[in-house]
């Protein structure tokens, strides 16, 4: 995979500044990693591939945030059109990190807002108050439920209009519990765009035969961890996503 990322053209993170799509349509896909690099290798003219010291296989660290009753995983589950996911999240190629508030409204929008913070221990005064300015939960309750590690690919489209963003090694651990779930043969895709443009993707993951997916990784963390919960809206995604193989 590292081999195949190297022919691509490289952006740097401050020449992505452009395309930060903070107010954007997300499409999520799941494959396997032998069918990625076949998407790779057919989005080779269209993308550039995103590049931070060197590096183009960025480690992510991310720890999700719910109420006592989980109510963001539940309003997730029962599908209502507005929604919210609240995560503190590591860059480790660099060592920043953010609190982020992630709204999905009812014409399938997301916004994403989110503050610099220095460590992922949801502990201080600001995160509180910008979690309360930016959402509808009580921010004092709020406690860790979820955390996730992978390694991810930043694609961005010649025009500068998309994202695609493509997980890889996607490990959870339910701290709530203490389970722990790993993915390591399947891939995820996440295409962001500003409204509906254009993109090159969609046709090439159409010809791979790899179908749109609509889950939230936090969503998927809890229900693969904690099969005691309710999902049975999920039941279908995730017997889709298992039976998905190399």
């Amino acid at each position: 995979m590292y081999t195949l990322l190297k022919t691509y053209p490289t952006i740097t993170l401050d020449e992505m500044k452009d395309v930060r799509l903070l107010n954007r349509i997300d499409t999520k896909y799941v494959t396997t990693t032998s069918r990625l690099r076949k998407f790779l290798l057919l989005a080779q003219g269209d993308y550039y591939v995103q590049e931070i010291n060197g590096e183009s296989l960025l480690p992510y660290h991310t720890i999700y945030l719910d109420t006592p009753a989980l109510d963001m995983y539940m309003a997730h589950h029962d599908g209502h059109s507005q929604r919210y996911k609240v995560r503190m999240r590591t860059y480790e190629v660099d060592g920043t990190s953010f609190i982020e508030v992630k709204n999905k409204n009812n014409h399938g929008r997301t916004k994403k807002k989110r503050i610099e913070i220095d460590d992922l221990i949801y502990n201080k005064e600001n995160m509180r108050e910008f979690v309360s300015s930016k959402t509808p939960y009580d921010a004092k309750t709020l406690q860790p439920t979820i955390e996730n590690s992978f390694r991810r690919i930043t694609l961005v489209n010649k025009g500068k209009t998309e994202r695609l963003t493509i997980d890889l090694g996607l490990r959870f651990h339910n701290m709530l519990n203490g389970e722990t779930k790993e993915m390591p043969d399947h891939v995820i895709v996440e295409l962001k765009r500003e409204g509906l443009v254009e993109s090159p993707a969609i046709a090439m993951l159409r010809n791979l035969r790899i179908q749109p997916c609509g889950f939230s990784k936090m969503a998927l963390g809890m229900a693969m961890t904690s099969p005691e919960l309710k999902q049975n809206n999920f039941k279908e995604r995730l017997h889709y996503i298992r039976k998905i193989k190399n």
